[in-house]
């Protein structure tokens, strides 16, 4: 099923908001080193997982407020056809 923007958008901070609670209650129910010196231990890769993916949220903030104006640009055409790319196969 495909989610609107604003579904999109209110499920990633909502898993943002969870991600950054798990790392709060983790830290604070073992009592050992704080979460900035255990993820200085881990791969550079474990740690950017752990992160999640950086959230612009004042261009979110811009694109809803130009959605919510009527001033968004949609050009149905450029959706089509990436659309159509995605959907089919390549014919070459």
């Amino acid at each position: 099923m495909i989610n609107s923007v604003g579904q999109s958008i209110s499920s990633a901070i909502g898993a943002n908001s969870l991600r950054e609670g798990g790392k709060t209650r983790a830290s604070t129910a073992t009592g050992s080193t704080p979460a900035s010196s255990a993820s200085a231990s881990a791969s550079p890769a474990a740690r950017m997982a752990a992160e999640g993916a950086p959230v612009d949220m004042d261009r979110i903030a811009a694109i809803k407020n130009a959605i919510a104006s009527g001033n968004y640009p949609v050009n149905p055409d450029a959706i089509a056809e990436r659309m159509l790319e995605l959907d089919l196969p390549n014919a070459g």
